[in-house]
């Protein structure tokens, strides 16, 4: 019962955003409420799991969100952005710009959440499609997809990290088989499959990039640009070094862990871009301020969508949705490997949040690989395959995609759904390949 009214739910959600019209936010907040008192949760506990969904959510999304819209404006808008994409399609011609990017998206995710990664280098992507003429989810596709995979497969990236320790299994030896995985499944879910998308023609939405030719006088230098664009990844990765190599207690440890907060990493890199984007090339400052107003006046809409989907899954979570699936599979003849991944999937599919997913489902696997004596580098890769397939409206990565792709409900089903689909599918097939052979 429970399985059946999330799907009766996700269907009103659909009638509601595609043939009414509704507002998604509005939508989304509705649907949880209504699916939340048919779980048999009270309307008092259902208000608190919306209230409590939306601010988790943008608890850790806000200023994320916010300074990373900034940074983007301003990156956009002083020339930087035009600077580094006029360089990259100078050294790696159009045609192989997609591979540039996966080469950007597989970097840039190892040290930060997916959406920390996409709303820093989706201005990148709009202004190489302004300036190669190429659609733009030939373009962003394989982006996208490379930050997905590192989601899923690769530490130090915090979610395989954290399933790893739960396991007790090897980093090095993760990080080893997860790359093996990772450059297929981003091959085919990224520019492969995005040239299956050049007849969704679409523009960036208005205000989130600057459609402004410089010229070669106006924009700042590569090296410049690149820093002030690069600056959160180093503050990050650097991060995550000292958080894997030295003790908790470490002054250095803790000093970087805050610098390297992706909120904190954000905000220096504001700082940096306003001083030496704006200030330093004779911009006035009241004009480099305007520009970080309207970046987030551009994003307002897109947040409070996302907020959306995180009440979706949070009345998922607490009308008891995760415990029914955990109870269905317990006793299952399956593989351990295949278990991780189809608990993993099922909870995605229930729950919307790949990372909720994936740590539950190491919650409920971890006395398995005793028994089994299975693979433990293998199961978390098992699980982080299983927890990224068929994002659909509960989650608000779907949202994300959705509103900065310009896209129609439909259209994000047809091109982020199916994306986050095939990376899961073949990081299944690579886990499934490498145990017949290790094993």
């Amino acid at each position: 019962m429970p399985i059946t009214i999330i799907v009766l739910g996700v269907i009103l959600l659909l009638v509601l955003m595609i043939v009414f019209k509704v507002n998604g936010f509005i939508a989304l907040v509705f649907v949880s409420a209504v699916v939340g008192i048919a779980e048999g949760m009270t309307p008092l506990n259902v208000m608190a799991s919306i209230q409590k969904g939306i601010g988790s959510t943008l608890g850790g999304l806000a200023m994320i969100l916010g300074f990373g819209a900034m940074l983007g404006r301003l990156v956009s808008d002083t020339g930087a952005a035009q600077r580094v994409a006029t360089t990259l399609i100078a050294a790696f011609g159009k045609e192989r710009l997609q591979w540039a990017l996966v080469v950007t998206g597989l970097i840039v995710g190892l040290a930060m959440f997916y959406e920390v990664g996409f709303v820093l280098l989706l201005p990148l992507v709009f202004t190489i499609v302004a300036a190669a003429g190429l659609p733009l989810l030939y373009v962003g596709v394989p982006m996208v997809a490379a930050l997905s995979v590192t989601h899923c497969f690769l530490p130090p990236h915090p979610g395989p990290t954290a399933i790893a320790t739960i396991f007790g299994a090897n980093l090095g030896t993760t990080l080893l088989y997860g790359m093996i995985i990772t450059i297929p499944t981003v091959i085919v879910a990224g520019p492969i499959f995005s040239k299956f998308l050049k007849s969704f023609e679409k523009s960036p939405p208005e205000g989130l990039y600057n459609p402004k030719i410089f010229t070669e006088e106006e924009m700042p230098g590569f090296g410049i640009s690149i820093f002030a664009a690069v600056i959160p990844v180093v503050l990050m990765a650097i991060a995550a070094v000292f958080e894997l190599t030295t003790p908790k207690e470490n002054p250095l440890r803790q000093f970087f862990e805050f610098i390297g907060n992706p909120a904190v990493a954000l905000f220096i890199a504001v700082v940096i871009a306003v001083l030496t984007l704006g200030l330093r090339n004779g911009r006035k400052m009241e004009d480099v301020m305007d520009m970080c107003g309207d970046s987030i006046a551009a994003i307002a809409m897109i947040v409070f969508i996302i907020a959306g989907g995180g009440a979706f899954k949070q009345v998922l979570v607490d009308s008891g949705v995760g415990n029914y699936i955990a109870d269905m599979m317990k006793g299952s003849s399956l593989s351990p490997l295949l278990m991780c991944w189809t608990v993993a999937a099922m909870l995605r599919i229930a729950l919307g949040s790949a990372t909720v997913a994936a740590i539950t489902t190491a919650g409920i696997v971890t006395p398995i690989i005793a028994v089994t004596h299975a693979d433990p580098a293998l199961m978390v890769l098992a699980v982080g395959a299983g927890s990224v397939i068929a994002s659909h409206v509960n989650d608000p990565g779907f949202w994300l995609f959705k509103g900065y792709f310009n896209l129609s409900v439909v259209e994000t089903l047809k091109t982020w759904t199916v994306m986050e689909t095939l990376i899961s599918i073949l990081g299944l097939a690579g886990v499934l390949a490498l145990n017949a052979i290790i094993h």
